[in-house]
């Protein structure tokens, strides 16, 4: 697998971009639209990219209704993408919780202890980006 820097998983992602930067073309017009902007995860902490040797690693989820995640923690930068249901995250050192939905761009809190569950009807899609140091993985879960 190739090494991907930081900035251009973050060009090629195009979480954020203006308007303004549509493309345009005679045969096939694209459009832009911005779909977040963050600065900090869920928990507010400020967003910290792994240091050395930094993979991309890109993963599809479907969570079951009712299903709960087991605890778990991410020691690097993970960002998701709600592609359909309602997914309910918790924190489980504050007990703070956020409902996500269909549409919703999470960035997820690095280092602190939490869980999720689909508390919708249908099936949760998530599009999961993680940056990572290379080899590492990213969900630590808690015994």
């Amino acid at each position: 697998m190739r090494n991907i820097p930081a900035s251009a998983l973050l060009l090629a992602a195009a979480f954020y971009a203006t308007t303004a930067d549509a493309l345009d073309s005679s045969a096939t017009p694209v459009v832009v639209t911005p779909l977040a902007s963050k600065t900090t995860t869920a928990s507010g902490q400020p967003i910290k990219l792994p240091q050395k040797n930094v993979e991309v690693q890109v993963s599809a989820y479907q969570i079951a209704p009712g299903a709960t995640l087991p605890v778990h923690k991410h020691p690097f930068p993970r960002y998701a993408y709600v592609e359909a249901g309602t997914l309910k995250v918790t924190n489980v050192e504050t007990g703070n919780s956020n409902t996500y939905k269909t549409g919703d761009f999470i960035v997820e809190m690095i280092g602190q202890w939490h869980q999720a569950t689909n508390i919708g009807s249908d099936p949760v899609k998530l599009l999961v980006i993680d940056q990572v140091e290379q080899g590492a993985k990213n969900t630590i879960l808690k015994q």
